[in-house]
């Protein structure tokens, strides 16, 4: 594997770190209290007012600390184990690892960007260069020429490359539909509460949706490149969409309003994209711990 010492450092750093934000995240409890706050576009929002995220909304908070949660139990340990085995040499270890990455680079840029400022700023920060920089060089491992050969002739192809252009579809469609109103009315977004800007749909639309369909396209083509970002958007949609189901619950458990649909819809997202991950794993071909 190349660049190994340099994803190693990459990778301990951001274990450490991400594990440093999750904790402070979830157990930090300081402050009066939730409270309202008026925004510059008039919209009455519901401060948390407690631990380090005590200047963000109710509904963000929810969500934060669900994807604290999701991080701490599920992929900080997936990114220790597929470090380790990638670290060995082992080529389908490698691919969950540049998953992994891609999560990590996800969540920290959005949390850089999102949260109102608090002392984990700079912790956001690293996280966000660390896991940009562990990715590419992760990526850049591969003998991208030679990744087909790694794969069974009997992988579905046209599944696989289908289930990410209808969910880069099912995304933007939910996106622009929640936008358009905006620019067509000139009203506020909703969901903007005091924020600025919309941080995680600027990102899906665009980074998430696009990747998605050049992904799925390059896969049904049998293109090489295609095999190793199936790998890395179906365990990116796999993370992400783990996260947001466990979003919903907190966000329901903290009284926030939800939509029975897409509970119902991002449960059977999350649970095809974890069959098409199955799937692709279960297709590579034996005896490929020397893959340089």
């Amino acid at each position: 594997m190349k660049y190994k010492k340099t994803i190693l450092i990459l990778v301990s750093l951001i274990i450490v770190f991400s594990a440093i934000s999750c904790i402070v995240g979830l157990f930090s409890n300081d402050g009066a209290g939730p409270f309202e706050f008026k925004s510059i576009n008039g919209e009455t929002v519901q401060i948390n007012g407690n631990g380090v995220y005590k200047y963000d909304s109710v509904s963000v908070v929810a969500q934060g600390r669900a994807s604290d949660f999701v991080t701490i139990v599920f992929a900080i340990p997936l990114l220790v184990l597929s470090t380790i085995l990638s670290y060995k040499g082992s080529f389908k270890s490698r691919l969950l690892l540049s998953g992994t990455l891609g999560y990590f680079l996800y969540t920290y840029m959005s949390y850089t960007f999102l949260w109102m400022y608090n002392p984990l700023f700079i912790i956001y920060v690293i996280l966000m260069s660390t896991s940009f920089f562990a990715f590419v060089l992760t990526l850049m491992s591969f003998d991208i020429q030679n990744i087909p050969s790694m794969f069974s002739n009997k992988l579905p192809v046209k599944f696989l490359g289908g289930f990410q252009l209808f969910i880069a579809f099912a995304i933007g469609l939910l996106w622009l539909g929640k936008i358009a109103p905006s620019i067509l009315n000139g009203a506020v977004p909703l969901g903007l509460e005091h924020y600025t800007t919309l941080v995680i749909q600027g990102m899906d639309l665009g980074f998430v949706v696009p990747v998605a369909i050049i992904s799925g396209v390059l896969l049904i083509k049998k293109k090489a490149f295609g095999y190793l970002l199936s790998s890395v958007i179906i365990l990116k949609l796999i993370t992400m969409l783990t996260s947001i189901s466990a979003m919903i619950i907190n966000m329901l458990l903290n009284g926030v309003a939800v939509s029975v649909i897409e509970i119902v819809l991002f449960s059977i997202f999350d649970l095809l994209a974890i069959i098409s991950l199955i799937i692709l794993l279960s297709n590579l071909k034996t005896n490929l711990n020397n893959e340089s």
